[in-house]
Parts: structure tokens; sequence; C-alpha cells
């Protein structure tokens, strides 16, 4: 016969073990957590990756990088990502903060590209043009997910199938982002498609960058190094006007480290053009193969960030319209330049610029590429 005191240690035991697996249920470091529904009622989840130094979160939405936590110079993690707390914000209309963006990156003229004497024409969504794959790119769409390193929280692979005419492209074009955070604090990101169809793809990751910390004001004090001899100028709707111009000797040039600010608001025909930096730098040494392209650096938090890459562009965007309608993380204002954007890629309009490198891709072809944010401090 049980008696009371028995009972008792049995009820306790029962009582913690209930209380120990609500907490492993409830722990967002566990697994994927729900943190909302998109308007078709689509899940989106939140991932985390980390290390013993930082932290980079993930939603499903638009593969779309919500946050990343670095150390600065006292120890503190310093999230130097651009974005919002919830996801009510990404789903309305923003400046992709954060996402891959697709199917075409940048800007293609008038909405229109030519394969095999086929006319394609797009959604007009800039100032006459198609800009970052359309009205719903792939920054708008719930991406698959296909794994999750949940116990070392060090990798997570997502898949988007974009069917065919899908905001005017052809081709069923299947593909798939794989986020990496090395022990060696670099945030990976690597890229596969395949297509059933002649098409063209361009991907990019936009997140905007601020290594003082999401909240603090401007870039315009950040050192900015990018490994560019030229870049290319635009017209009055940011397209490349298919001339490719030495930065020596203009506020293009970037070579040798300087404030992003030094020369931004120079008189300069083309940073009226862009109000500000909104161009693509051609870059040194392009052979397919991964290199370093740029390296950013906050005097204030004593965080830099290395870019790596296989592609032939970067598109510097100095956040010139963001206008304070935008409220951070901490609750303060994203203001005009607030954050930066160093996105890899291959040149705006090039469909439409036969001396611009390729970017085709045709059935039986696979196309891969892979971009490395490495943070030191």
């Amino acid at each position: 016969m049980i008696n009371a005191l028995e009972i008792k240690k049995y009820l306790l035991s029962f009582t913690i073990i209930t209380i120990l697996i609500l907490i492993s249920c409830s722990n967002p470091n566990q697994s994927k957590v729900l943190i909302g529904k998109m308007y078709n009622g689509e899940e989106v989840h939140k991932f985390l990756l980390k290390n013993k130094d930082c932290e980079v979160e993930i939603i499903s939405l638009g593969a779309i990088i919500t946050s990343i936590k670095v150390p600065e110079k006292s120890g503190k993690l310093l999230d130097v990502a651009l974005g919002f707390n919830s996801l009510e914000p990404y789903l309305n209309e923003h400046p992709y903060f954060g996402a891959i963006v697709g199917r075409y990156a940048n800007r293609i003229d008038n909405g229109k590209f030519t394969i095999d004497d086929d006319e394609y024409n797009l959604a007009l969504n800039n100032n006459g043009t198609s800009l970052h794959g359309g009205i719903n790119g792939f920054d708008k769409v719930n991406w698959k997910v296909v794994s999750y390193d949940d116990k070392n929280y060090s990798s997570l692979k997502l898949n988007y199938l974009s069917k065919d005419m899908e905001e005017g492209y052809p081709g069923n074009l299947n593909v798939y982002v794989t986020y990496m955070l090395t022990n060696e604090n670099e945030l990976a990101v690597e890229y596969y498609a395949e297509t059933d169809k002649t098409t063209i793809l361009n991907l990019t990751q936009h997140s905007y960058f601020n290594l003082s910390g999401e909240s603090s004001g401007d870039v315009l004090d950040h050192n900015l190094e990018i490994y560019a001899d030229s870049y290319l100028p635009v017209n009055e709707k940011i397209i490349p006007t298919g001339d490719i111009k030495k930065v020596q000797g203009t506020p293009f040039d970037f070579v040798n480290s300087k404030k992003i600010g030094r020369d931004i608001d120079l008189e300069n025909n083309q940073l009226i053009l862009g109000n500000g930096y909104d161009h693509c730098w051609v870059l040194n040494d392009f052979d397919g193969s991964v290199r370093k392209i740029a390296s950013a650096y906050s005097d204030q938090s004593g965080i830099q960030m290395d870019v790596y890459t296989d592609q032939p562009g970067v598109q510097l965007y100095t956040g010139n319209f963001l206008n304070g309608s935008i409220s951070s993380k901490q609750g303060l204002k994203y203001e005009k330049r607030s954050g930066f954007c160093l996105e890899t890629q291959h040149f705006p309009d090039s469909p439409n610029k036969e001396s611009f490198p390729n970017v085709y891709l045709k059935p039986g072809e696979v196309f891969k590429s892979k971009t490395v944010f490495k943070f030191i401090f």
C-alpha cells in the first residue's frame, strides 16, 4: 500500500518532469520556432544559427536574415543587421531588409529581355525598370525548409520552386539557399539552381549592415574598401549605361580604405543620379572562384566585416532612400544612410548588355555561387 509520503514524492517528480518538458518545448534554441503566418495562412518559422561568438536569425519568409549579433569591443553582442523584431513588418512593403532577392537581383531596363528571339516582359516596379524580381520576388515568398542543424545550429538549407512564367520569367526554376555559420565567424551563403527552360538568373543577399549597431545612426563614418578598379556608370533610371569606368580620381575609388561619407555628397553627376552610392563595382580578378572583394570596419564598435564571393560585381547601396518612416528594432527610426548593402551579384541589366557576363541558365546546367561575410572583432 502506497503511503502519503510516497504519493507526494511521486507528484513532485511528475511536476518537475512536466516543467522540464514544457521548458524544452518552448526553448527557441531547441528547433525552429513558429513566429506567425502569412496572409495566405502559410506558417513562417524562425531559425537560429550560432557559435561560441555570434548569433544569426533567419526566417523562412524571403529566406530573410533578421539579425546578426556580433561581439563589439566590450564583448557585448551587437546586432549589426537592420530589420524588425516581429513578422508583420516583413509581410508588408519594406526595403528588402535581409532578403534573398531574385529571380533577377537589381534592375532590368523597361522590364524586357530576349531569349532565342522571344521577348519577355516583367512588371515595372521601380522607375520604369523591373527591380529585384518584380512585384512578388523571392523576398516575398515562403521558402521550404530542406534541412536545419538544430543540434549544432550551424546550417540551414531552404528551397523555393519558382514556376514557369512566375513574374514573367520563363522556366520552372528550382532554387536552394544554404546559410552556414562557421566557428571562424563566417556567415556563408550558398546558392544552387536548375531550370527546365532557358531563363535568366541573378541572386543576391540583401542585408543592410551597420557595424556600429542597427539603431546607432548613419554609416558614413564606416571605413570601406572595395577591391575594384572599375565601376558601372548609370543613367537616370539607375540602369548601367554599358560603359565601364575607372574609379581612380572619382568618388567611387574605394581601392584604399576610406570613410563611406568622405565623398558621398560631392557634386558629382553619378552621385546625384544615385542619391549617393547605388552602383555596381566591377570586381577585380573575376574567374569564378571565391576571393576577398571588400572589407568594412566600424571604429565605434571595433567590428570588421570582410566579404568574399565568386561573383563579378558588388552593388554598394548606402540606404539613400531610407527616410525615417521605418522604426528600428530599438524603437528609433531608420533615417537616410542608416545602413549599407554589399550585394554580390552579376551586373544590372546584363540580359540587355552583350558585353556583360552571361546570366543565362539553360536546362541541364547548374547554377552555383557562394558569398561569405566574415566578422572580425
